[in-house]
């Protein structure tokens, strides 16, 4: 399997290797691709060239922000006697989410290579993977492609004889959705709490022990190796302007074939589930979709022909997000799965900020009283005022992801919350 050179014939980017046996293993890797051109990039590249393939390529950030990676590394500083740190974020802790997993778990050494490339690019000597702490296997599996590329001359001390050190290290999360927060990671790799940083100053500025730090996703780092064999032109030739390349979606719910796949930007929410995903378990259009994992505000079946694109998405009242597209039919139980949502997200707050550390629980509470039945037509104006009030009052985004569902719920389905508040008082 190979990346084709013409963009109009890539289908996938990150996964091309994915479904070969023991790909994880250094020798199968190299047989196919990897760390082929990394000789290269150490010896004809400089900084300045790789950031501008990256500006080039359009590629956005996959872990949901979608903020350009080429301008995010161009805010690093130079020369500033401080060490610059390259944080991978591994955390995955959104629901729905499932794509990073793969990658670390069928063929680390392509976000080894990426991550390698990247800190080439940023002048850092320190790498780290951040990885969710309940991924025990797929830290395994990191470790050991680790070693093998330690012993390659990889990493460590002039990889390749090109004068260039790295080393790089994967620890191991405790399990917590808030350190999916870059600054919040942060605060956890040094050993603290995770919890969130006030912003500015950013990680670019000042972030790992205060120096100039760099944090990107899986998925983000693994496509780097990829856009400098090919160039930048290359990587924007795919997909749809503003929106380059591929991504990968992790689809569960009420569809026949749950999982991930990756398609090119662009690519329309009907055709990903219809084609890719097998269709609907139940009715020709879905009830309720969530396009961004559960932090997202929903669509609904009148979206259902959108483009999986970060402004398409904007556009229509939703966010792209790490591309978990949670799909549920005409059977879906709105009531019941915003009372988990909201069980979910009161339990992950980590308490820094009082409208999240308040909000959350009284979300769920409300929720668990009107899915119990003893709610009244009045918990629908609170729980619209409650989550209304946190959104946008917090350093960080779990609010907002908290009163997503809720507002969601209310503004789409305030029927069906009616029609369980009747049901259950007759």
């Amino acid at each position: 399997m190979a990346i084709p050179s013409d963009p109009k014939q890539v289908k996938q980017i990150c996964f091309d290797r994915i479904n070969i046996p023991d790909v994880n293993k250094l020798a199968v890797a190299r047989k196919h691709g990897a760390y082929e051109f990394l000789p290269t990039v150490l010896s004809e590249f400089d900084s300045a060239r790789i950031v501008d393939e990256m500006k080039t390529s359009g590629l956005r950030g996959r872990g949901g922000a979608g903020f350009p990676t080429g301008l995010k590394w161009s805010f690093v500083p130079r020369n500033t006697g401080k060490p610059t740190y390259l944080l991978c974020n591994a955390d995955e802790g959104e629901p729905g989410t499932f794509k990073d997993r793969d990658i670390m778990r069928f063929d680390p050494h392509l976000l080894i290579e990426g991550m390698i490339m990247s800190g080439f690019a940023l002048g850092v000597h320190d790498a780290y993977i951040y990885v969710r702490g309940e991924f025990l296997h797929e830290v395994n599996v990191l470790n050991a492609a680790i070693a093998e590329a330690y012993a390659a001359n990889l990493l460590g001390e002039d990889i390749l004889g090109s004068g260039y050190d790295m080393h790089l290290t994967v620890h191991r999360g405790a399990g917590a959705y808030i350190c999916g927060e870059e600054t919040a990671l942060i605060e956890s790799l040094e050993g603290k709490p995770g919890r969130p940083r006030f912003k500015p100053p950013f990680p670019a500025v000042e972030g790992f022990y205060r120096s100039p730090t760099v944090v990107n996703n899986v998925e983000t780092l693994a496509t780097v190796p990829a856009i400098l064999k090919f160039g930048g032109d290359w990587h924007a030739a795919i997909g749809v302007p503003n929106n380059t390349g591929c991504k990968i979606f992790s689809v569960s719910g009420h569809v026949n074939k749950a999982g991930n796949y990756e398609v090119p930007m662009g690519t329309s929410l009907k055709t990903l589930i219809e084609e890719q995903c097998g269709g609907l378990q139940h009715g020709s259009v879905p009830k309720v979709v969530i396009p961004g994992g559960s932090s997202t505000p929903w669509l609904t079946a009148e979206h259902y022909d959108t483009p999986l694109t970060y402004d398409a998405m904007m556009k229509a009242g939703s966010m792209l997000g790490s591309g978990a597209i949670i799909v549920m039919d005409e059977t879906a139980d709105v009531v019941a799965m915003t009372r988990r949502l909201a069980h979910f997200y009161a339990h992950e707050s980590c308490g820094q900020c009082t409208p999240c550390r308040e909000g959350t629980g009284w979300l769920e509470r409300v929720m668990t009283r009107v899915e119990n039945g003893q709610g009244t037509e009045e918990d629908m104006s609170v729980l619209s005022e409650a989550a209304t009030h946190m959104a946008g009052r917090t350093i960080c985004a779990l609010a907002d992801g908290a009163a997503a569902p809720i507002l969601s719920m209310l503004e789409h389905f305030p029927e069906d919350v009616r029609a369980r508040l009747l049901e259950k008082a007759a």
